[in-house]
């Protein structure tokens, strides 16, 4: 579609009625593709510094992508949480702000196996009958996947005072998987497409955002339409043509507490969202994805000291506090301090001492920005309680993508995990609190062999100063 056919499919009365409906209250993001070469840009803010980008009526959405009309405006999301203000840029930082969020589970595939992605919805749709969720679900085909909903005033606001709405979200997409699991591996087992594998995911977050009911899909000919669990078995890709869509405007009705029973049987087993700063979670409570398995890469037994470092590091960090999730922002943080460190020596800036007061963790102000001490090893923290580089966060979703998954393409990244955990404990305390030793002392002397001193070696219950003779 031509910019000028865009416009004026967005100028539809349905379909921006519906995009609004969805949006008011929430965060929007506009994907716009910058130039007729289809480069990808998200806008969600009014103006660079200012108020987070917000669609309340028809002629919001309309001045909206007139105003951004030299970006090549394309598709419209909204963030599964649902504000009580939205104003100011800190506003969607603050947990109390949020009034409700949206649960959604998100099946992902090619449009070529959309059989399959019906089928994996039937999976989750099933355990959320058997959990008495029915009449406040809704699905959203988005063009290559699919988004089950469930509607976020599904819950009373007796439950929602008790627990924050995305912790009650969370555990609620969580639990659902985890019930639905076996039979969802059993749909995935049939998908073929290796460009595109069938996958079906948790991606509960505060700053994640979905297709907006009839929104254009950012590359195909198609729209986002909605359904109710009933049509379902009536579906096919083509009710998403832009120019003779088919979509049911009931997603909007909800019966409220309808959900309350399983949100507090969720929360109970899955405990919240573990990726609030600064926040520990048990490690029971994690994101799945349900997907096919796949052999991980075994190009060669080796891992580059990049890895080795932020993994130590972050076994440094969880040994001492037992907080995985600043654990691992720890761990990439300083691996990304070392490789800078290293290409700039003379820049580099030697510990400082401060007296611990018999705590291994610490905190201060130093340059009017909060500082955590690892021993006497320290870095700055973000406002949203991440460790930081200048302005850059080191999320455990960062850590995830940079350090785990290149780990585990060599070795499986929990066993390179538990190996890592089993050597720190076997050096002194001294050496985990002193930043200077644990560099000399802890990672020198593996950093270009892990596996084989190791991961290898430590199985067989020989110490580390044995073996490395």
């Amino acid at each position: 579609m031509e910019l000028d056919e865009v416009f004026e499919y967005y100028s539809r009365p349905q379909v921006a009625e519906e995009i609004t409906k969805y949006c008011r209250g929430r965060w929007v993001a506009i994907e716009c593709l910058k130039t007729a070469e289809a480069q990808r840009l998200f806008v969600r803010y009014w103006k660079r510094g200012g108020a987070p980008l917000t669609i309340s009526s028809p002629d919001e959405l309309v001045g909206a992508l007139k105003r951004f009309k030299g970006l090549w405006p394309r598709s419209i999301y909204a963030t599964l949480n649902v504000y009580r203000r939205i104003e100011e840029a800190s506003d969607p930082e603050d947990p109390s702000n949020i009034a409700y969020t949206t649960p959604v589970w998100d099946i992902d595939g090619s449009l070529e196996e959309w059989g399959l992605i019906v089928e994996a919805a039937e999976a989750i749709l099933s355990v959320l009958e058997e959990e008495g969720v029915s009449k406040s679900v809704y699905l959203k085909w988005s063009g290559r996947g699919m988004h089950i909903h469930v509607h976020e005033k599904a819950f009373s606001q007796e439950v929602l005072s008790k627990h924050n709405p995305l912790d009650i979200a969370y555990s609620v997409v969580e639990y659902v998987l985890r019930r639905a699991e076996g039979r969802l591996r059993e749909v995935i087992a049939k998908s073929r497409d290796e460009e595109r594998p069938l996958k079906v995911e948790n991606e509960v977050d505060p700053k994640r955002v979905f297709t907006a009911p009839l929104s254009l899909h950012r590359l195909l000919d198609s729209c986002c339409v909605c359904l109710k669990p009933n049509q379902l078995s009536d579906f096919s890709p083509d009710w998403a043509d832009p120019h003779a869509f088919k979509h049911s405007s009931d997603w909007v009705f909800c019966e409220e507490g309808e959900a309350d029973s399983l949100a507090i049987e969720a929360f109970s087993r899955v405990k919240g969202y573990p990726g609030w700063p600064g926040v520990e979670k048990p490690t029971t409570a994690i994101r799945t994805v349900v997907a096919r398995p796949t052999e991980p890469k075994r190009v060669e037994q080796k891992l580059g000291r990049f890895q080795v470092m932020a993994l130590l590091q972050a076994a440094r960090y969880f040994l001492l506090t037992e907080n995985l999730d600043m654990a691992k922002s720890f761990g990439l943080n300083r691996a990304i301090f070392y490789a800078w460190a290293k290409r700039r020596p003379r820049e580099r800036v030697p510990p400082r001492r401060i007296p611990l007061e018999k705590k291994e963790v610490a905190e201060e102000e130093r340059e009017g920005r909060k500082m955590v001490y690892v021993g006497n090893e320290g870095a700055f923290v973000s406002p949203r309680g991440w460790f930081v580089i200048g302005d850059t966060e080191q999320t455990p979703k960062d850590y995830d993508r940079q350090i785990a998954r290149r780990i585990d393409a060599v070795i499986p990244y929990e066993e390179a995990w538990e190996a890592a955990l089993e050597y720190l404990r076997s050096q002194p305390k001294q050496y985990l609190l002193d930043q200077q030793k644990f560099f000399s002392k802890v990672y020198e002397p593996v950093r270009d062999k892990f596996i084989e001193v190791v991961v290898k070696k430590l199985g067989k219950q020989q110490t580390f100063d044995q073996f490395l003779k």
